[in-house]
Formats: structure tokens, C-alpha cells, sequence
């Protein structure tokens, strides 16, 4: 279940207005027999030309005490600059049992650089602290960037673009964001239904789930908001789904 979450903020949203000073959202995430995995609960706040994105994450039903309680919570906090959310932090706090790992992301704007800090505990005690700076710069984490992506891409226009993002090391910093071309329509309608949305796929690190292809597609809806996301081909099982419940 390592990399289960993932999918819920990729999934989030890309076309918030900053008029809306406070948004929330909640997923429920399927896969195949197994049915509800857990849920995800989305919230962004601004105030000024500042903002805070939180996702919180966990598992459900039999698949919690398998996981042994899993939780995740990712926190990004920033300023805006021209309707753009510019990150200054990252934090990603995962737990599970009695074990709590912590990364901190914090981005250096001036001196063009990322700090990232890890850190481990077992039983309340840290066996692990530690720094280093990260080979590439970045303004967006992976929450902001698909807040900024209308401000980055026309999301009408077919095509394949790629972001240096903080959080996303084990894609050598890169996101990669696939518009779909009209005659591929079908496919996501398949995947995704019918509905007056914007279509476009993330490419995730590949060992997600074991996941053939590693491809997110995404459905928006009117408000902007993921209202669906399939994480295609698993191993197994087929497909895991995300999909909006509030």
C-alpha cells in the first residue's frame, strides 16, 4: 500500500479560482474486488496572497488493519503570485502502526534550491534526521502544479508537457501531463463517462501499484475539480478508482 496515495492529490484539482477563499473535496478509492481502499479529503485556503493545500488519506475496512492503519497527509504552503500558487514548503507525513516517516520540502527561492528533510520514528522515537539539497529547482510542488496548469497550458490543445516538480525526485523531479488528442475521446469517455469535462492524463512513477504503464487519466469537471481518475492496467486486478463523493 506504499504508494496508494499518490493518486488522491493527483487527482485533486487543476482549475481552482483564487476568488474561492476556501474549497474542499472528498474521494472514495476503489480496486476491483477488493472494493473501498480508503478515502481522501481535499482542502485548499487562501487568505491574501497566501494559501495552504491539505490531503489527508486513509484506508478503510479490512484494507486499514491489513495496512495496519495507514495515514498520509500532505501539506503545501506557498504565496501567490499573478493567480499562480508559488510553493515555499512541502511536508509529507506517512504512518502506519507505530512507525512515522516525515519529508520536508522547503524551496529556496532566491538561491534557486530545494532542502529536503527526512525524517523517521518507531514508537515516538526519531532513528533517523536528515538533510540534503536536491539536484533541481523548482517553483511548483506536486499539489500547486495542477492548480497552475490552466495558468501553464492550454488544456484544450493536445499535447505532452513536463514540469520540474518538488516531491517528485523518483521522477528525477519531472511531471508529465498528457492533453489527449479529440479521436482519443472515446477511450477516456470509457474510462472516465460522459460529461461536459476536461480529459488529460498523469504519468506516475512507474512501480505504483505495479502499474504497466504508470498513467492516471483524469476527468474535470465544471468547477474544475477531479470528479474521477482511473490508475490504469494494475497487475492483477485492474483498474484503481478515484472518484468524487462530495
Amino acid at each position: 500500500m506504499k504508494k496508494l496515495f499518490l493518486i488522491f492529490f493527483l487527482s485533486f484539482s487543476t482549475m481552482i479560482q483564487l476568488e474561492a477563499k476556501v474549497l474542499n473535496a472528498v474521494y472514495s478509492i476503489r480496486y476491483g474486488i477488493f472494493g473501498e481502499l480508503g478515502i481522501c479529503k481535499a482542502h485548499l485556503e487562501t487568505k491574501g496572497n497566501t494559501y495552504v493545500i491539505e490531503v489527508s488519506a486513509e484506508t478503510t475496512g479490512v484494507v486499514r488493519r491489513l495496512s495496519k492503519n495507514r495515514r498520509e497527509k500532505y501539506v503545501s504552503r506557498g504565496h501567490i503570485v499573478k493567480g499562480m500558487f508559488i510553493s515555499d514548503s512541502l511536508d509529507m507525513v506517512r504512518s502506519y502502526s507505530n512507525k512515522v516517516g516525515i519529508n520536508h520540502y522547503r524551496i529556496d527561492h532566491q538561491k534557486k534550491k530545494v532542502i529536503k528533510t527526512s525524517i523517521r520514528k518507531r514508537g515516538g522515537k526519531v532513528y533517523q534526521n536528515e538533510s540534503r539539497v536536491l539536484p533541481f529547482y523548482a517553483k511548483d510542488d506536486l499539489l500547486t502544479l495542477y492548480f497552475n496548469l490552466p495558468n501553464r497550458i492550454n488544456l484544450e490543445k493536445a499535447g505532452e508537457y513536463a514540469f520540474p516538480t518538488v516531491g517528485a525526485e523518483k521522477q528525477n523531479g519531472q511531471v508529465k501531463i498528457l492533453i489527449p488528442e479529440k479521436k482519443e475521446k472515446k477511450r477516456y469517455e470509457k474510462s472516465l463517462g460522459r460529461g461536459n469535462f476536461h480529459y488529460l492524463t498523469a504519468i506516475v512513477y512507474q512501480k505504483l501499484f505495479q502499474s504497466s504503464q504508470g498513467e492516471l487519466m483524469i476527468a474535470l469537471g465544471k468547477e474544475g475539480v477531479a470528479e474521477k481518475a482511473v490508475l490504469k492496467d494494475l497487475i492483477l486486478y485492474g483498474d484503481l478508482v478515484a472518484k468524487r463523493v462530495k
